[in-house]
């Protein structure tokens, strides 16, 4: 094994160790216990101004980037479960684990029985079985959510119905979760049967909120508990911000439709190179299949990859807005 073929290895098992650490590794247990007691005492607390104040801080939160753990959960672990759950998909940790092992190993298996390449295949296999289903898993938790905002605005203002015709406001939440079909119906159904076995209706609300982290439910948690403390029509508030959350959606609507000539443009900018290394792969076997044997080629071809990831990810913050 001469140095080229050593200095694969050695990177291939220090990123693999690196995989494993940042896999299994949780938050600093003080650092975890001390925000646990500290939001406790935010939510539990019978000051109007901190529970304001720890709603306020969970909505700004809701909208900074996202870093490896999400709200709710102690380690990635929690966080991939909590995120298999938002897919809403009936998903247990140890499946997805399963899916994910499976699908590297067979591409992995097909990539060395090709090339003959172990280094390669290892790398391909290890790309390929963390990023397929961490790819599918998001599509279904955004097409979860997109579903779920949509129909928001729809169970507010049903809401709003019920309690301008008399209807208290833990009655309108369960016609909700009958009348509104969906994610919306899953979750307020959900938020009712917490309340039927004892919790009040804010820390129902807020488990959800929580759990789901979109903005807009934040907003309809905070619009409960400002109108709680302070008083007033709870109806017109909620009409109000039903009106609100339906010209957000029709914000992002026209946002998306002004960005997607950028991104066809990024996806074809994105998805060329591969396509016209597989069409030279089918037309010239021998001339491309070099790629695979020459060790020099290897190592310019992941530094190629590497520097195409980093591009689409550009173009990707490039045409993505927040609103």
């Amino acid at each position: 094994m001469n140095m080229m073929q050593l200095l694969l290895v050695a990177v291939g098992l220090l990123n693999m160790i690196g995989l494993i650490l940042a896999a299994f590794s949780g938050p600093s247990p003080a650092k975890e216990s001390s925000r646990r007691l500290k939001a406790v005492r935010y939510r539990h607390s019978q000051s109007a101004t901190d529970r304001m104040e720890a709603q306020m801080r969970k909505a700004v939160a809701a909208r900074k980037p996202k870093v490896h753990r999400t709200a709710g959960s102690g380690s990635r672990i929690d966080a991939l479960a909590l995120r298999l759950h938002r897919s809403g998909r009936s998903w247990t940790l140890k499946q997805y684990i399963s899916v994910s092992a499976g699908v590297g190993l067979v591409v992995a298996a097909l990539v060395f029985l090709k090339s003959g390449a172990p280094l390669l295949a290892l790398a391909v296999g290890l790309f390929i079985g963390g990023g397929v289903p961490h790819f599918v898993l998001n599509k279904l938790i955004a097409r979860r959510t997109n579903g779920f905002i949509v129909k928001f605005a729809d169970a507010i203002e049903l809401l709003v119905r019920g309690l301008r015709s008399g209807l208290p406001v833990t009655e309108t939440l369960g016609v909700v979760a009958k009348e509104i079909p969906g994610p919306v119906g899953q979750e307020f159904k959900l938020v009712t049967e917490r309340i039927k076995i004892g919790k009040t209706m804010e820390d129902a609300l807020q488990e959800t909120a929580d759990r789901l982290e979109i903005p807009e439910f934040n907003f309809f948690c905070i619009t409960l508990a400002i109108q709680r403390e302070t008083g007033g029509n709870l109806a017109e508030t909620l009409a109000n911000l039903a009106d609100v959350l339906r010209k957000r959606a029709q914000m992002k609507l026209k946002i998306r439709a002004m960005s997607s000539e950028s991104k066809a443009s990024a996806y074809i900018v994105g998805a060329l190179p591969f396509i016209v290394f597989g069409m030279i792969w089918w037309i010239n076997p021998g001339y491309i299949g070099k790629f695979f044997i020459d060790e020099r080629l290897m190592v310019a071809g992941m530094g190629g990859a590497v520097w195409m990831g980093i591009g689409a990810f550009i173009m990707a913050k490039m045409v993505s807005f927040e609103i």
